[in-house]
């Protein structure tokens, strides 16, 4: 069972992550918090393996929450996905800088926000589509990307990108995406 403890300024996103998060057999919701301080304090009290933390909240921000728990020698471990609605890049590398293992926007759809909760539980990082599109563009040539597929393929021993798609569906690093009828 992976447990959660959701971070978010307003009762009312924090009760729909709840419901969403609660109809999950593998996440249970042990705690919410209102602001950073909160949510150092629940994640101390509670300890969670996944912090759902927004980084605009009152008094103590997602940013440095998520500062205070990674330092936090006692709370080695937990995982902290940073949800928000802004895919300003500042955030973005705030929250990576900050020690976050993700970064999701909330218009993301719910079956994925379920995934990434599990992706980060793992231990693996994760980034929005969108952010990792924006990040690619920035910092990674189109020679580095081609030099970074051949090498998978070569190691998973996939004949061509096609079959290195099919096996990140296989092996659950891809989920298919549902487009609303």
């Amino acid at each position: 069972m992976i447990r959660v403890l959701l971070a978010d300024d307003q009762a009312l996103v924090r009760a729909g992550f709840k419901v969403l998060l609660s109809s999950a057999t593998d996440i249970e919701v042990v705690a919410e918090a209102a602001n950073g301080e909160e949510a150092v304090s629940r994640a101390r009290e509670k300890r969670p393996d996944v912090v759902l933390m927004d980084i605009r909240m009152p008094g103590v921000d997602g940013l440095e929450a998520t500062r205070r728990i990674v330092a936090d020698r006692t709370l080695a471990g937990l995982r902290v996905l940073i949800l928000t609605t802004f895919e300003v890049d500042e955030y973005v590398f705030e929250a990576l800088r900050s020690g976050a293992s993700g970064f999701v926007v909330k218009d993301i759809e719910p079956s994925e926000l379920l995934q990434a909760v599990r992706v980060v539980a793992r231990g693996d990082a994760l980034l929005s589509p969108t952010v990792t599109r924006r990040l690619i563009a920035e910092f990674v040539s189109p020679a580095t990307a081609k030099t970074h597929v051949s090498r998978a393929m070569s190691k998973l021993g996939a004949r061509d990108r096609a079959q290195l798609v099919v096996l990140a569906y296989e092996s659950g690093l891809v989920a298919p995406r549902l487009r609303p009828a």
